[in-house]
């Protein structure tokens, strides 16, 4: 029985991603490093900036570090005033509200970043729970954020779908035990479906995603019915 849906946000409800590079390449310019796509994905889509920042400036001291980051995402919100959601996903947000689901946001982002996003998307309100990786033991790719969730909504891994965008995210929901969609908007789908998405969508306007979220609701109201 689905119970709740748990969103990542970068590149999952917004793509963030075109962003984030942008402000990856200014701040990484100063130290004389360039970087293509193919090094963005590789490199930092997806991680911790602690963990992007001791690879990349592995020079800089633990403070030096610290300040880079700080300044690199007041960089990208300086620079992402005009976000907005990927096609259908107030469609599918609404969909969440008319089958009674619960909505979990599970994010490596920075609370800063995460706070001004919903606000500039208008979806402050829109989560039952918000699992930020800086609250947690570990980040993804390791499965605690996603463990956190559940625990926090009170399901079983089984009773969710989680949504995400990149390999890391897919890693840490698959293991949480959590049947996960790939949100091709920043990797390719082939990527996605090999690190363990079942499913690769562009956007929440596939039809692909709605056919099966509407049998697993066919489905469930056949167990109903039939007990």
């Amino acid at each position: 029985m689905l119970a709740a849906v748990l969103f990542d946000l970068d590149g999952t409800i917004v793509n963030t991603d075109p962003i984030h590079y942008q402000a990856w390449q200014q701040m990484l310019a100063d130290y004389n490093i360039e970087i293509d796509e193919k090094f963005y994905k590789s490199r930092i889509s997806g991680r911790l900036n602690p963990e992007i920042v001791k690879d990349i400036l592995p020079q800089l001291s633990s403070a030096e570090g610290q300040k880079f980051a700080d300044d690199k995402e007041a960089l990208f919100r300086e620079l992402a005033s005009h976000l907005q959601p990927l096609s259908g996903f107030a469609e599918l947000l609404a969909w969440t509200e008319t089958h009674q689901l619960k909505r979990a946001l599970v994010t490596n982002a920075p609370r800063l970043n995460v706070e001004f996003v919903l606000e500039v998307l208008g979806i402050k309100e829109a989560f039952h729970t918000v699992i930020l990786a800086e609250d947690c033991t570990a980040g993804k790719p390791d499965p605690v954020p996603y463990q956190v969730a559940l625990n926090k909504l009170k399901i079983n891994a089984e009773n969710a779908i989680a949504l995400e965008d990149s390999p890391s995210g897919i890693r840490a929901a698959v293991a949480a035990g959590i049947p996960t969609i790939g949100i091709a908007s920043t990797h390719d789908p082939q990527i996605l479906q090999t690190v363990g998405a079942f499913m690769a969508i562009p956007d929440f306007t596939d039809l692909q995603l709605w056919t099966f979220l509407n049998s697993l609701i066919i489905s469930q109201r056949s167990i109903v019915n039939s007990q």
